[in-house]
């Protein structure tokens, strides 16, 4: 499992999510089905993953996850673009 920085999104180019975990596949499946409906990513539709980072702690994974929420938008853009320029679903690609 391991810890993990991501992003998701609603669609290409759509509203973004930034947040971190210790449960990539849990956390992903819990957007995509909008376990929360009150939640952001549940009111703005977000629920493809389109990137994510391996970290080796907790911290490390927090940390990145603020960093890039300081970012601004084209550099998150840019972020996706390099490790999935197609912006599929990653979801599917992960090993439980």
């Amino acid at each position: 499992m391991g810890f993990h920085t991501y992003i998701m999104a609603s669609r290409r180019n759509g509203t973004l999510y930034t947040g971190s975990t210790d449960s990539l596949i849990v956390r992903a499946w819990q957007h995509r089905t909008h376990m929360r409906p009150a939640s952001f990513t549940a009111k703005h539709d977000v629920g493809l993953l389109v990137w994510f980072e391996a970290h080796e702690s907790r911290a490390g994974a927090f940390k990145r996850e603020r960093q890039i929420k300081k970012w601004n938008r084209q550099w998150k853009l840019r972020l996706i673009e390099e490790m999935n320029p197609g912006w599929h679903d990653l979801f599917d690609r992960l090993e439980p």
